[in-house]
């Protein structure tokens, strides 16, 4: 996609978002609709790392989950001392410290390689999780209640939101296209050139004078800043966090299914790939059951890696590669 047709996309997404928000008052549609943007987020974020270089991380949810609970512990301790932070303070915050772990994390894990990796990045995540379940400050274990604000009011009350969860819906669409150009500028950069080559042959990328550990590094350090920024607002979604909810089965799956089913090799695969699955999902949440979601994921994801390993995206170049080559 040419750089003008892409920020008129983007332009285009920001513009109906906002006329979503302008002309719609159910709660539910927002709910939803936040949903399927953290699910984008943190598909972008996951193939960063998963999808750009090749490294499969197991460990997604646990960044998400230290995002969330940067804001818990902000929350709590700010206004202590008598400052009241807008959302986005929360969101840097968490975004800084998750993106700080990543590059900790994968200075330490980045020198394995294939499923030593995925197992190194799995314990990464359980760890994560028994220090928030002994941690009591943020409610250890059996969770804490976040007070939902009062909607927030700007330019001295000419925009105002009718409700919290709109609110939340307009961050988290300023949040997804950000990640949205984020992702695509790293493709399109000497960094996204360096991350294609360690994931075709990260030996021959050394021999070639690749710097494959800093670029790596770079990579993981993006991902943790994104699945931190993507968790950060969802504490005053639910209004309750736990352990459980937090580093569930559920978030991790998505994280790593979606960009799967999209195609890890494009920027634009995760984003397909989460906004089709998020989609189902809330559509069969409503329809049918909630429990069925897991379910229909690891059956999308089974016959995606038999059927189109490359995600949609993959099998449509191939498609019409092959429309082409026969005229």
């Amino acid at each position: 996609m040419r750089s003008a047709g892409f920020w008129s996309v983007v332009a285009a997404a920001l513009l109906g978002g906002l006329a979503f928000a302008a002309l719609t008052n159910n709660a539910y549609y927002f709910t939803a609709a936040y949903a399927i943007l953290q699910a984008l987020i943190m598909a972008i974020a996951w193939n960063i790392l998963g999808g750009f270089t090749g490294y499969v991380n197991f460990g997604s949810a646990g960044f998400f989950a230290v995002g969330a609970y940067c804001t818990v512990a902000l929350h709590k301790f700010l206004p202590s001392i008598g400052i009241d932070p807008p959302l986005f303070v929360f969101v840097f915050a968490s975004a800084i410290v998750c993106g700080l772990i990543g590059l900790a994390a994968g200075y330490l894990t980045l020198r394995l390689k294939g499923v030593y990796f995925a197992i190194a990045t799995l314990a990464l995540a359980i760890v994560f999780e028994t220090l928030i379940k002994n941690w009591s400050y943020v409610g250890g274990a059996k969770g804490t209640p976040i007070l939902t604000p009062d909607p927030p009011q700007f330019l001295w009350g000419y925009i105002a939101f009718s409700s919290y969860v709109k609110y939340l819906f307009v961050v988290m669409l300023l949040l997804s296209l950000t990640a949205i150009v984020i992702s695509r500028y790293i493709v399109n950069s000497k960094i996204g050139r360096g991350l294609a080559a360690v994931r075709d042959d990260e030996l021959a990328a050394e021999c070639m004078g690749v710097p494959t550990l800093r670029l790596k590094l770079i990579s993981a350090t993006v991902m943790g800043a994104l699945m931190g920024m993507a968790g950060a607002p969802y504490v005053f979604m639910v209004s309750f966090i736990d352990p459980a909810s937090a580093f569930s089965l559920e978030i991790a799956v998505n994280s790593i299914a979606m960009p799967m089913i999209g195609g890890t090799a494009y920027w634009y695969g995760p984003v397909v790939g989460a906004l089709l699955l998020g989609t189902a999902q809330q559509f069969i949440s409503v329809t049918i059951s909630s429990e069925l979601n897991v379910l229909l994921v690891g059956v999308v994801l089974v016959a995606f890696v038999i059927l189109a390993p490359r995600g949609l995206v993959g099998l449509v170049n191939d498609l019409r590669a092959k429309a082409k080559r026969h005229g």
